[in-house]
């Protein structure tokens, strides 16, 4: 039985690495709170988080329920935004469709996520026919705008809003696919993973210590910024009718039916029309900030 004894020279040389370990989550929050784009897409984001948690018990009114008061009322201080054609409180609505917006970014975004980073990351890697084949495929679907796959898909799938949702994540896989093989093949030809090749290290290795943790900050950018794109084509697939369908309280469903009285109502497009616009600002936001706090140049200046 053999001891192995401990070098203290290597036990203190790890410790600032691990040190530097526990500081880079407080850095990486620290220089997103540094950021004005990143604080205010941070608090948009977050009420919009608090909205949907707390929509149950904020709202003041059943969002499905019809006659909660008079048809077509305007903003009074009984409802605040108003009621649309069926006498429903359109705050109700807009507080409820808070969760769909989130549900809708996050569902969308991780099929087109992990699907893009699965393809991107295998082709980057394997090289040879193999990256040859799936990117290939994956110029293919580029060439479509995801609207034409995401409607395309819906015609297989069918209507509605989880369909969407599903079908929203099928058209953007090729955009994540190709940031994944673009960042795969820039880590590739760095010295560090040429040494750990010429070190023996094997398959698995590479992949999920070399690459996967330098591939992963570029996709946190990437990802929250797709946040805002998912939402507003899940509101377009909605306002032209193949997304959410009655009575869901979906923003896009809401503008949509609102086309008709918007002389008459005009509330009822007004605060969803407002409700999608801040999301969307606050995720580019958000994004922004984000890849300013990831980026070491950014965080050194």
């Amino acid at each position: 039985m053999t001891t192995e004894t401990l070098d203290p020279r290597s036990a203190d040389a790890d410790a600032p690495v691990a040190a530097s370990a526990r500081r880079k989550p407080r850095s990486f929050l620290a220089a997103l709170l540094r950021s004005p784009s990143g604080l205010i897409g941070l608090v948009i984001v977050g009420l919009l988080v608090v909205c949907a948690l707390t929509a149950p018990v904020i709202a003041p009114h059943d969002p499905l329920r019809m006659a909660a008061g008079p048809r077509l009322q305007p903003p009074t201080w009984d409802y605040w935004m108003g009621t649309d054609d069926f006498g429903r409180d359109v705050l109700s609505r807009i507080l409820y469709g808070a969760q769909l917006t989130l549900q809708i970014g996050v569902i969308a975004v991780g099929i087109s996520l992990t699907c893009g980073l699965l393809l991107g990351l295998v082709a980057g890697y394997s090289s040879g026919w193999t990256e040859r084949v799936l990117m290939r495929l994956v110029d293919v679907l580029f060439s479509f705008t995801e609207i034409v796959i995401a409607l395309a898909c819906l015609a297989i799938f069918g209507v509605g809003l989880t369909n969407a949702m599903i079908a929203i994540g099928i058209a953007s896989i090729p955009f994540y696919a190709r940031v994944t093989h673009s960042v795969v093949l820039v880590e590739k030809g760095k010295p560090y993973f040429e040494a750990a090749t010429a070190a023996g290290a094997g398959h698995l290795r590479l992949i999920f210590v070399h690459l996967l943790p330098n591939v992963v900050p570029t996709l946190i950018v990437v990802g929250t910024l797709g946040v805002s794109t998912a939402v507003l084509a899940a509101a377009g697939l909605s306002f032209l009718g193949l997304g959410a369908q009655p009575p869901e309280p979906e923003w896009g469903f809401m503008l949509s039916a609102s086309r008709d009285l918007i002389s008459r109502a005009p509330w009822m497009m007004i605060f969803p029309g407002l409700a999608i616009a801040v999301t969307v600002l606050g995720f580019n936001l958000l994004g922004d900030g984000v890849r300013e706090a990831l980026d070491p140049r950014q965080r050194q200046r």
